[in-house]
């Protein structure tokens, strides 16, 4: 990693995204949501390895994203954060939080399925490398392979 990536990622774990100010209400204007950041931030730490990285951000978005009784204020979000979760854990060595995390993330109505088909196939990897005799993975899998049948592109063929 270079060094200006970690010297922004320190800087950025330093500031959450709940101290980064409230989002203003501004008609008609563009409106930053200071959590948007985490979440792309999230993908780039998953993506390069930085696991652990990815995993504090994903909980914070869990965590700015869900309301005091547990309903989900941001679902596609927190449905891509839990998929995150669920590759952390996967890496980790933890089979039964990787599959906890991939199916939660598969339990909400609304799902933008172009934004979490990289997550998924991540996820889909992880557990085909790691996990292949695994019964549990299995059953995740053909999961996943029942919706791609009725989601065309939502994994690979």
């Amino acid at each position: 990693m270079s060094v200006q990536l970690r010297d922004n990622a320190d800087e950025h774990r330093r500031t959450p995204a709940h101290t980064r100010g409230p989002t203003p209400n501004l008609d008609n204007h563009l409106v930053v949501d200071p959590a948007e950041f985490d979440f792309y931030a999230m993908d780039c730490y998953r993506l390069v390895g930085e696991d652990k990285l990815a995993r504090t951000l994903a909980e914070e978005l869990l965590r700015v994203g869900t309301d005091f009784d547990g309903t989900d204020r941001s679902p596609m979000r927190n449905a891509e954060a839990r998929v995150t979760l669920g590759v952390t854990a996967a890496r980790e060595g933890d089979l039964e939080q990787a599959l906890t995390m991939g199916a939660r993330a598969l339990e909400g109505d609304r799902q933008s399925v172009p934004s979490l088909i990289m997550t998924r196939r991540e996820l889909a990897a992880e557990m085909r490398r790691r996990y292949a005799a695994e019964p549990a993975a299995q059953d995740y899998l053909n999961r996943l392979h029942t919706l791609a049948e009725e989601k065309p592109g939502f994994l690979p063929r």
